[in-house]
């Protein structure tokens, strides 16, 4: 396929694995983390082991290959085929072939990033990308030592130029999410579900895609709290779950059991029991994917929010309680809850285990340092 030819993608596939059954017409390519619904790629005769192949050997039924495409998360397939399409347009421009890439291509394209001032984590998972993109097409991926070699050259670049070669969202400390649920005690719709959003995601220590994935079902009051239960997420693919233990909180404002009531009271004042926990709401105060709710805007019909909304509510939310939101992200309700906790006298094992890290993570880690630059700085009592 030459650089400027489009990709045909119906259902994605499994980025970084071959899909199997893939039909392409002579010159098209699949792009990663996609493969056709289904097809023959092998006719009746072919030898496999010894034996001949049936019709229907090659072929898989469409049900089939969108549970193949569903265990690949939303966000993984959106930026696999986000990165391929970039590349192929770049290749368009600069009279280069796509696929297959030679290592030359790649290391040109990996120096053109660099001039763009893409981040050092962007320009590694475009080329994880452009090597999926060859795997899937049954191609042998381009070598990547003169491509490693530019980008580790970009990074001395970076560092010498004073620019972070990794971006670190701040964790959000307990005493700003306390101004941030203070600001949002209003009792309007949308500050009901942000306060909720806020305080829920930090004392979960919860990713964003997890936050917006949960449904009312999901989230049980008992005695204690409130027990969340995650069906799914990042470091979880074969969905076996996780059950994440929420306490009362000491302030009213900030409890995450008290911020769940009103925000289910309020959805059940609307007639909804059912259905995404956390809903989009317009300008007008319509909450989506409630009975009889026409909100403005475009969205899902049951009204979740998207984990890019998360995001936006906390930023939103800083902004109102006179916050700097220039390192914030969603990624800080996670990274504060686990440094909150950890502060108040947590071990890492509790830690880990109720957010959803794994055993040894480097990224609990290293929000762990960030604290221990001060708890155990061992220059405490040395006299200065």
């Amino acid at each position: 396929m030459s650089g400027g030819e489009r990709t045909d993608t119906r259902v994605p596939a499994v980025p970084g694995k071959r899909p199997g059954p893939v039909v392409r017409a002579p010159g098209q390519a699949v792009a990663p983390g996609h493969a056709i619904a289904s097809g023959r790629v092998t006719g009746p005769g072919r030898v496999i082991e010894g034996a001949l192949a049936g019709p229907l050997d090659g072929e898989v039924s469409a049900s089939t290959a969108a549970r193949i495409a569903a265990s690949v998360p939303d966000a993984t397939r959106r930026a696999y085929a986000g990165d391929w399409n970039r590349f192929t347009a770049w290749c368009s421009r600069t009279g280069r072939t796509a696929l297959p890439a030679s290592a030359e291509t790649l290391a040109e394209y990996v120096s053109a990033l660099a001039d763009e001032g893409k981040a050092p984590a962007t320009i590694t998972r475009a080329v994880a990308g452009i090597r999926t993109a060859h795997r899937v097409n049954g191609l042998t991926p381009p070598d990547t030592t003169a491509a490693r070699a530019v980008r580790k050259t970009y990074r001395g670049e970076r560092a010498a130029a004073g620019l972070p070669n990794q971006r670190q969202a701040a964790a959000l400390a307990v005493s700003h999410l306390r101004r941030i649920a203070a600001a949002l005690d209003t009792g309007t719709a949308i500050d009901v579900r942000d306060r909720l959003t806020v305080v829920l995601g930090w004392a979960m220590m919860a990713r964003r895609s997890e936050l917006a994935g949960l449904d009312l079902g999901d989230v049980t009051e008992v005695e204690q709290g409130l027990i969340v239960t995650v069906r799914r997420s990042k470091t979880d693919q074969a969905a076996t779950g996780r059950r994440v233990a929420v306490p009362y909180g000491s302030d009213p404002l900030t409890c995450p059991v008290r911020a769940l009531r009103a925000w289910r009271a309020l959805l059940t004042g609307h007639g909804s029991t059912s259905g995404p926990l956390l809903r989009r709401i317009d300008r007008r105060g319509v909450i989506a994917g409630v009975p009889g709710a026409k909100p403005a805007g475009s969205g899902p019909a049951d009204g979740r929010l998207s984990g890019h909304s998360i995001g936006q509510i906390l930023i939103r939310a800083a902004r109102r309680a006179g916050l700097a939101v220039d390192d914030l992200s969603a990624h800080s309700l996670r990274a504060g809850g686990a440094t909150g906790a950890y502060t108040a006298g947590a071990d890492l094992v509790s830690i880990g285990r109720h957010g959803g890290w794994r055993d040894g993570s480097s990224e609990l880690l290293k929000y762990i340092r960030d604290v221990d630059r001060w708890k155990h700085n061992p220059m405490h009592g040395a006299g200065l």
